[in-house]
């Protein structure tokens, strides 16, 4: 008898941890293990994870047991050799575990969750002498039930926290934990209609038909049949089955479909179905090119023959969208798919409507606004590379983790744009980065689009790395909108101000209402205002958890912690010296809001903003709104700087410019230019040339000045050159350590500790640490140590040195309690 095999797996674990794990397939699962498959495997004493299977083998490990798989969840492999090689690639490039990657790439509902749960011990003998109230009370639910989980037992007994009383019932042996799997996903199900294997037979059909016909019974049922057969639906294997619902709206009544299937005639059964709508509607003609977006389509084209990546620099208003899709176009002849990536989800709203007019049902869309179920239908439509559907995938920085099979064009719009890096938790990777790897592994060609590109993407494309194309004019040989100052110190002088706004932008405001015209004005700070202050002691109200104000929302009448979601009602009097004298300084957008309709009472308003778009078809529903004319002022943070595009905007109104120029960061000119130079492009994209009113104390602050005279490249020169005079990206690369920690005297040890072991290595390229802006944030005190590394220096033997640095300082004991957040190009 020959000797059986024994087979090992090398697993990723959605832990951070920096190494996969090595499993023993049982031998009745031999068949069923493939690269790419999911299984459930044992971690640490109790815990089941869901793992991806990475590596098969015959090699055992050598430092420890290999536990044995428990489960096989996939027929086929869920993630592709490419998605593993990118995993790998982002894991070593921002200094993550693989695991945090596979957490980050993967919806929620592939990773099951496992959920504890209890079950009476098998040596319990009924004895409930020795048990109090509560614990009785559990054992005789568990009589009852077979097994209940903790949130089930709290709802028993009436208490929140269960642990200590299910640890006193595990230490008498009268219970016992066991670990159930939960599998989360479910596929969308409708209920569909066929006839039973009794009437596979035509003449049996005919003679049901006629049946029914003399007996005058179902007719309504008898017709919606000969109508399905006059579409083909009937073949030699019986009818497709028709969707119950599409046989009730016809006419048939629900009692009459239960009455043929109780005889035999017809099953009801329950299909699998997506979970996107069809779009039926015709696809429409491209639009016409310019002259100037003509000789910009070609020079992308002949740039792609040489260069993998191009960089489209074309003015707010100049039609990028209209050749993206004309390239969409070319990339789907050839059969390939296509990914378009967009900073925020807002901006989807509008795009989603704009290539389904060209490309129907061959746009998906992919975010995180959509629920689980919907993201891994997508998930599954890219994977099984299906040329009917969703061959456009439109989607936010976590769509380049989709399963892509031959991907031709990635386009990212708006790539200047902060949103497409990760914040928080790891991997904190930039998705425009991510999307150039992602496009080399596929040799697919890459475009970036901004009106007012990255300091690293612009110099990219000057010294050659990226193809570089320039679209300076608007479409229709339409003229930039006119951008004036409002001089708030002079305004002040002359107590001509109005609250918040200066009676030059109040003037064209109600120019711009009595033209019937629409309007945008941009404050980049949410709710009504940041700040409360004693006016006898100087006194705020600040965030129990973090070292910030709290940020007073009027709509729900709380203080707000905008870092940890801390509220708290509003305060009477000062906490320090009893005062009621209490003041609010400064203002957002609600406060705009309030403020601006009791100036314009018949004018209706509007937010836009994170407050007022948190439910999924929020923002959805006011940009409608807008392009409908429902609203004629439109107030918003960020949000309504990106790519919207609006018919009928006349006048922009910046309200506060020196709120993004005075930020203690090194790229604060960079996106100040960009915000402002972004919202000002909302006004006059259609019909006539549009207007900006940017409010500023420094009306004569040469980034203000660049944004006034629309010059990219001036502006781009002048902070080229401090750049590299200070040994910022894009000429060195950063990397930023944040140490947390609870206790400040042990973090402040642990920094100067860290720091130091730093500069051995790297010298004067260390800065720091430092306490960053805000010094506290979730009751953990923060240090910043920041490392500047030349662009030219090798990035992996770098990478390692840090680890092992890393590795070092843990294992100094009274640091374990710290942690140390590493963050590559910080955004």
């Amino acid at each position: 008898m020959s000797e059986r095999i024994t087979l090992f797996v090398n697993v990723i674990l959605p832990i951070p941890i920096y190494k996969e794990f090595t499993y023993r397939i049982p031998h009745d699962m031999k068949d069923q293990v493939g690269v790419g498959i999911r299984v459930i495997v044992p971690f640490g004493k109790s815990k089941l994870y869901t793992g991806i299977i990475t590596k098969i083998s015959e090699t055992a490990p050598i430092e420890y047991t290999a536990k044995y798989v428990e489960h096989i969840l996939d027929n086929q492999p869920l993630i592709t050799p490419q998605q593993y090689q990118l995993w790998k690639w982002i894991s070593s490039y921002y200094m993550c575990s693989i695991g945090e990657v596979m957490n980050a790439a993967l919806p929620s509902n592939f990773k099951l969750a496992s959920e504890t749960k209890v079950v009476l011990h098998p040596e319990y003998s009924n004895n409930c002498n020795n048990l109090d109230e509560r614990e009785k009370e559990i054992v005789e639910a568990l009589e009852i039930k077979e097994s209940l989980d903790l949130k089930e037992i709290s709802e028993i007994i009436g208490i929140k926290t269960v642990h200590p009383i299910i640890k006193k019932l595990y230490d008498k042996r009268i219970l016992l934990p066991f670990e159930e799997l939960n599998n989360r996903y479910r596929a969308k199900t409708a209920l569909y209609v066929s006839l039973s294997a009794n009437y596979l037979d035509e003449n049996l059909l005919n003679s049901l038909i006629a049946n029914l016909e003399v007996q005058k019974k179902s007719e309504k049922l008898l017709h919606a049949l000969l109508s399905v057969l006059n579409t083909g639906n009937f073949s030699k294997d019986g009818f497709n089955p028709i969707e119950k619902k599409v046989l009730i709206n016809s006419g048939v009544s629900s009692s009459s479909l239960s009455t043929l299937e109780k005889k035999g005639i017809i099953e009801i059964v329950p299909y699998a179905i997506s979970r996107f709508k069809l779009n039926d509607k015709e696809q429409a003609a491209f639009k016409s090119f310019s002259e100037a977006q003509k000789v910009a389509f070609n020079e992308i084209q002949t740039t792609f023959d040489t260069q993998n990546v191009t960089l489209l620099h074309g003015v707010t208003g100049s039609g990028k969208t209209e050749i993206y899709v004309q390239l969409i176009q070319e990339q789907l002849d050839l059969g390939k798919q296509v990914l378009f990536l967009l900073p925020e989800i807002a901006l989807t709203t509008q795009l989603i409507r704009r290539l389904s007019h060209y490309f129907g049902d061959l746009v998906g869309v992919y975010h995180s606004r959509f629920n689980q179920n919907e993201r891994i239908d997508i998930w599954n439509h890219v994977l099984k590379n299906d040329f009917n559907r969703f061959r456009i995938i439109l989607g936010a920085r976590s769509s380049v983790f989709l399963p892509f099979q031959d991907l031709g064009l990635i386009i990212v719009d708006e790539e200047h744009e902060p949103s497409f890096k990760q914040y928080d938790p790891a991997p904190r990777y930039n998705a425009r980065d991510v999307a150039v790897i992602l496009g080399h592994q596929f040799k697919a060609k890459v475009l970036l689009g901004s009106a007012t590109p990255s300091m690293e993407s612009y110099q990219n494309a000057k010294n050659g790395k990226y193809g570089l194309v320039e679209l300076n004019t608007r479409f229709g040989n339409l003229l930039m909108p006119e951008i004036l100052c409002a001089d708030l110190k002079k305004e002040r002088k002359q107590k001509t101000l109005h609250s918040h706004f200066s009676s030059f932008l109040l003037e064209h405001i109600s120019e711009a209402l009595k033209a019937k015209e629409q309007i945008i004005l941009f404050q980049n700070r949410r709710g009504y205002t940041p700040l409360w202050n004693c006016e006898i002691c100087s006194w705020t109200p600040k965030c129990k958890h973090c070292d910030v104000s709290l940020t007073y929302h009027k709509h729900v009448n709380q203080l707000k912690c905008h870092y940890c979601g801390y509220v708290s009602p509003p305060i009477g009097s000062c906490k320090s010296c009893g005062s009621n004298r209490l003041k609010m300084l400064g203002f957002g957008t609600e406060k705009i809001e309030d403020e601006l309709q009791l100036i314009f009472q018949d004018a209706k308003i509007q937010r836009l903003d994170l407050d007022a778009t948190r439910s999924k078809n929020a923002y959805e529903n006011i940009i409608n709104d807008f392009e409908s004319r429902k609203i004629d002022i439109l107030i918003g943070t960020q949000m309504v700087s990106k790519g919207l595009d609006f018919d009928h905007v006349s006048l922009v109104g910046i309200l506060d410019a020196e709120l993004l120029l005075n930020r203690p960061d090194f790229r604060a000119f960079e996106r100040s230019f960009q915000l402002m130079s972004q919202v000002s492009g909302r006004s006059g994209r259609k019909h006539k040339r549009g207007k900006v009113i940017l409010q500023t104390s420094d009306p004569d602050n040469w980034v203000i000045r660049k944004v006034i005279e629309h010059d990219y490249i001036g502006f781009y020169e002048s902070e080229i050159m401090e750049r590299k005079n200070f040994f910022y990206p894009p000429f060195y690369k950063i990397i930023a350590f944040t140490l947390k920690s609870k206790d400040e005297h042990i973090l402040n040890d642990a920094s100067q500790h860290f720091a130091q072991e730093l500069r051995l290595i790297f010298k004067e390229r260390v800065m720091g640490p430092e306490y960053p802006i805000i010094k506290k944030i979730q009751n953990n005190y923060l240090k910043v140590i920041t490392l500047k590394i030349e662009k030219e220096a090798s990035d992996k033997m770098i990478k390692e040195r840090l680890q092992q640095l890393i590795d070092a300082f843990y294992s100094v004991p009274s640091f374990k309690s710290i942690r140390i957040v590493t963050d590559v190009d910080p955004a």
